[in-house]
C-alpha cells in the first residue's frame, strides 16, 4: 500500500496556513477597495506606481470642469439606504432561521439519541462489529454541535458577503468616472473579498471541528466523521432560507419596479422616481450575494463531509492514515492558493482599458484557475495519497491507485468549466441563442417567451452529459468517494467562482446608484457594460452551483445508502418506485411554491408603486421623493412569510418519508428529486438569464441588428422587458433554490440514517 509523501504534521500545518492566507488576502483586497473614498475631496495627481490602480487620477468631471461634490454625497446616501435595508432584512430573516436552527438541533439530538435508547455505553461499530465504538448518544450530541457550527458559519458567510457588496457598490460607481477599468477592479476586488473569506472560513471551521471532535472520539474515525456530517446539514439548511427568502425579496421588488416603471410609466431602470428602486437594489444583495454565498458554502461543506464519511470506512480510516484522510481538505487548501494567483491576473497583471475586455477577463479567470488547479490536484494526489489504497464500495473494499483519484477530481473540475462555458453561450448576448431570443421580440412578448423556454430546455443537454461523464468516470475509478471528490474538484476554485459571481450584483447596484445620483450618460454606459458581463458571470456561477449540487447530492446519496445498510436500490420494487415518482415531483411542487410567492409579493409591490405614482403630486416630475420605505417593508414582510412553506417542504419530506415508509422509499425519493431537480434548475436559470440579456442587447444597441430592435420604449423592447420580468423568478428564485433542495434532502437523510434504519418504515410495519 505504501505511505503518503506528505507527513501527518505537514498536512495539519498546510490546511490552517492556507485558510489563514485566504483570510489575509481577502482583508488586503478590502483595504484596497476602502481606498476609494465616499466623501468629496480633490485627489492629487501622481504619475508613480499608485496611478495604475486608479486612486490618484483626475475624474472625468474634473477634467470637464463639471465636478459636483453633491454627486459623491448622493452616492454615499444611496449606498447607506441600500446597506440599511439589506442589514435590516437579513437580521429579520436570521431571527426566523435562528428559531428553526434551535428547534432542528433539538430534533437531531432526540432522533439520533433514541437509536440506542439514549444509552451512554460503547457499542459495536456500524461497519465492523468486531470493534467497539462510541455510543449513539455521542453521535447525537456531536452531530447537533456540528449542525449548529455549519448553520452559524453559513449565516456569517452570507452576512459578510452582503456587507462587503453594499460597501463596494457606490465605490464602483465613483470609480466608473475614471474609466471602466477602475470600476471593474473595484467590483472584482470586492467579489474576491467575499470569495476568499467564505472559502477560507468554511475550511478553517471544518478543520477545527474535526480536531476538537478527535479529542473525544480518539481512534473511532467512522463515528467522528459521521458526526461531522451535521456541518453540511447546518450549512445547507441556512442556505435554503437565504436563497428562498432573498430570492423572493429581490424578485418581488424587481418585478414591481419593472412592470410599473419601465412598461407602464416608460421611465428608465433604476430611476429615482420609482418607489421600488431601493428595494430592488437591496434585493440584489440579499438574494444574489448573501443567498449565493450560503448556497456555495453548503455545497462545499456537504461535498467535504460526504468524502470524509466514505474515507473514514475505507483504508484511510481503518488504518488511521491522517494525511490521506484529510485529502478533501488539502484539495480545498490548494484551491485557495490557486485562486489567489488567479485573482492577481484580473487585478494586477492585466489592466482593462475598454468595455469589450471585461467579459474575456472574467472568462480568463475561469480558465486560469482550472488549468492551475489541475496542476495543483496532480501535486496533492502525488504527495498526500499512498500509491494504492482501498475505498469502501457498498460493503466491499475497492482497490484504487492515486492517479485514479487525481482523474476523479480533475474530471469534476473540467466538467465545471464546460458547464460554465455552455451556460455562457446560452445566456450571453454575444452569441446567437440570446440574439435569436431578442429577434423574436419583433412579433411581441408571446414569441419571446416561446423562444426563451426552448433555449432553456436545450441548454440542459451538454451540462447533463458533462455531469453524466463525471459520474461514470469517478464512480468507475473510486466508487462513491470518487463522486464526492469530483464535486470537490468542481468547487475547488470556489473563491474565484464566488468573486466572479458577486461581481455581477455589485456592478448592477453601481449602475442603479449612478442613475439615482443623476450621473452622466457616459457613466451609466460604463456601469451597464459591467452589469451585462456580470449577468453572464452570474449565470455561470449558477451553472457551477447546480452542477456541483448534482455531484454532491449523489455522493451524499451513496453515503446514506451505505449508512442505512441498503444493499441495492432496486427501482422495480414498489417501495422504491413510488419514492422515485414522488421525488421527481418535488422540484415542481417546490418551484410552484416559490414562483407563486414571487407573484403574490410582486402583486402587492405593483399596487403600491401604482398608488404612489397616482397619489403623490410631483412624483413623475421629480419634484417630490417617493416613499421607498413602504416598498422595502412590503418585500421584507412578503419574503419572510413566503419562505416558510417551501422551507418546510424540503426539511420535512425526508423525515416524513423515512419515518413512515422507511429507507428504501426514501432512497427512491432522493434519486427522483436529483434527476428531476437538476434539469429544471438548469433550464430555469438559463431561460431567465437569456431573457435578461436579450433585453440588455436591445437596450445597448451595440450592433445594427440590436439598433433595428430598439430603442428603449419600442415595441420589441417592451416585449423583451416582459420576458425579462417572467424570467426573474426563474433565474433568481426557483432555479437557484432547487440545487439546495436536492442537496439538503440528501444530507438530512444521511444525518438521520441511523434513526430511519432503526425505527423507520412504520406504515409498512403496520400492514
Amino acid at each position: 500500500m505504501g505511505a503518503s509523501i506528505l507527513s501527518d504534521f505537514g498536512a495539519e500545518i498546510l490546511i490552517p496556513v492556507c485558510a489563514v492566507i485566504g483570510i489575509a488576502f481577502s482583508l488586503v483586497q478590502w483595504v484596497l477597495v476602502s481606498k476609494v473614498k465616499l466623501s468629496p475631496g480633490r485627489e492629487s495627481v501622481n504619475n508613480g506606481s499608485g496611478a495604475k490602480n486608479g486612486y490618484s487620477d483626475y475624474l472625468i468631471e474634473e477634467e470637464e470642469g463639471l465636478n459636483d461634490h453633491s454627486v459623491v454625497l448622493k452616492c454615499a446616501e444611496i449606498q447607506s439606504a441600500i446597506s440599511e435595508g439589506a442589514t435590516s432584512f437579513l437580521f429579520t430573516e436570521y431571527q426566523y432561521a435562528g428559531i428553526f436552527m434551535v428547534a432542528f438541533a433539538i430534533l437531531i439530538f432526540l432522533f439520533l439519541g433514541s437509536v440506542e435508547r439514549f444509552s451512554s455505553k460503547s457499542q459495536p461499530c456500524t461497519y465492523d462489529k468486531s470493534k467497539i465504538c462510541k455510543p449513539a448518544l455521542a453521535t447525537a450530541a456531536f452531530s447537533t454541535i456540528s449542525f449548529l457550527l455549519g448553520a452559524i458559519t453559513s449565516v456569517v458567510s452570507g452576512f459578510l458577503g452582503m456587507k462587503i457588496a453594499t460597501y463596494a457598490n457606490a465605490r464602483t460607481t465613483l470609480e466608473a468616472r475614471k474609466g471602466v477599468g477602475k470600476a471593474f477592479i473595484t467590483a472584482f476586488r470586492s467579489g474576491a473579498v467575499m470569495g476568499f473569506l467564505l472559502a477560507a472560513n468554511g475550511l478553517l471551521v471544518l478543520y477545527i471541528a474535526i480536531n476538537l471532535f478527535k479529542l473525544y472520539y480518539g481512534n473511532d474515525w467512522s463515528g467522528l466523521f459521521e458526526a461531522i456530517t451535521g456541518y453540511g446539514l447546518g450549512g445547507s439548511s441556512m442556505a435554503l432560507f437565504g436563497r428562498v427568502g432573498g430570492g423572493i425579496y429581490t424578485k418581488a421588488a424587481d418585478v414591481g419596479a419593472d412592470l410599473v416603471g419601465k412598461v407602464e410609466r416608460n421611465i428608465p431602470e433604476d430611476d429615482p422616481r420609482n418607489p421600488a428602486v431601493i428595494a430592488d437594489n437591496v434585493g440584489d444583495n440579499v438574494g444574489d450575494i448573501a443567498g449565493m454565498g450560503s448556497d456555495l458554502f453548503g455545497s462545499y461543506a456537504e461535498s467535504s463531509c460526504a468524502a470524509l464519511v466514505v474515507a473514514s470506512i475505507s483504508s484511510f480510516g481503518i488504518n488511521h492514515e491522517l494525511t490521506p484522510m484529510l485529502y478533501p481538505l488539502i484539495i480545498s487548501s490548494v484551491g485557495i492558493i490557486v485562486c489567489l494567483i488567479t485573482t492577481l491576473f484580473a487585478t494586477d497583471f492585466f489592466e482593462i482599458k475598454a468595455v469589450k475586455e471585461i467579459e474575456p477577463s472574467l472568462k480568463r479567470q475561469l480558465i486560469i484557475s482550472t488549468v492551475l488547479m489541475t496542476i495543483g490536484i496532480g501535486i496533492v494526489s502525488w504527495i498526500a495519497l499512498p500509491s494504492s489504497f482501498t475505498i469502501f464500495n457498498f460493503g466491499d473494499q475497492k482497490a484504487v491507485k492515486n492517479w485514479q483519484l487525481f482523474l476523479c477530481v480533475a474530471v469534476g473540475l473540467w466538467a465545471g468549466l464546460i458547464i460554465g462555458f455552455v451556460t455562457e453561450y446560452y445566456t450571453s448576448n454575444a452569441y446567437s441563442p440570446v440574439q435569436d431570443v431578442a429577434d423574436s421580440c419583433r412579433t411581441g412578448a408571446a414569441t419571446n417567451v416561446i423562444f426563451g423556454l426552448a433555449l432553456g430546455y436545450k441548454s440542459c443537454i451538454i451540462p447533463i452529459f458533462a455531469i453524466a461523464i463525471s459520474i461514470f468516470v469517478s464512480f468507475s475509478f473510486a466508487a462513491m468517494y470518487g463522486i464526492a471528490v469530483a464535486a470537490l474538484g468542481m468547487l475547488s476554485t470556489i473563491a474565484t467562482g464566488l468573486a466572479i459571481d458577486a461581481y455581477g450584483p455589485i456592478s448592477d447596484n453601481a449602475g442603479g446608484i449612478a442613475e439615482m445620483a443623476g450621473m452622466s450618460h457616459r457613466i451609466r454606459e460604463r456601469t451597464d457594460a459591467l452589469d451585462a458581463a456580470g449577468n453572464t458571470t452570474a449565470a455561470i456561477g449558477k451553472g457551477f452551483a447546480i452542477g456541483s449540487a448534482a455531484l454532491v447530492s449523489l455522493a451524499l446519496f451513496g453515503a446514506f445508502v451505505s449508512r442505512a445498510a441498503i444493499s441495492t436500490v432496486d427501482v422495480l420494487t414498489p417501495k422504491v418506485f413510488i419514492g422515485l415518482l414522488v421525488g421527481a415531483m418535488l422540484p415542481y411542487w417546490f418551484s410552484a411554491m416559490t414562483m407563486k410567492s414571487v407573484g403574490s409579493a410582486a402583486l402587492k409591490m405593483v399596487e403600491e408603486v401604482r398608488r404612489q405614482f397616482n397619489t403623490i403630486p410631483g412624483l413623475m416630475e421629480g419634484t417630490t421623493k417617493p416613499d421607498y420605505a413602504t416598498c422595502v417593508k412590503i418585500s421584507t414582510d412578503a419574503s419572510i412569510k413566503e419562505m416558510i412553506p417551501p422551507g418546510a417542504l424540503v426539511m420535512l419530506t425526508p423525515l416524513v418519508v423515512g419515518i413512515s415508509f422507511g429507507v428504501e422509499t426514501l432512497s427512491g425519493v432522493l434519486a427522483g428529486s436529483l434527476v428531476s431537480g437538476v434539469q429544471i434548475a438548469i433550464s430555469a436559470s438559463n431561460t431567465g438569464g437569456a431573457w435578461d440579456n436579450a433585453k440588455k442587447y436591445i437596450e445597448a444597441g451595440a450592433s445594427p441588428h440590436a439598433k433595428s430592435l430598439g430603442p428603449k420604449g419600442s415595441d420589441p423592447h417592451k416585449a423583451a422587458v416582459i420576458g425579462d420580468t417572467i424570467g426573474d423568478p426563474l433565474k433568481d428564485t426557483s432555479g437557484p433554490s432547487l440545487n439546495i433542495l436536492i442537496k439538503l434532502m440528501a444530507v438530512e437523510s444521511l444525518v438521520f440514517a441511523p434513526f430511519f434504519a432503526t425505527h423507520g418504515g412504520l406504515l409498512f410495519k403496520l400492514f
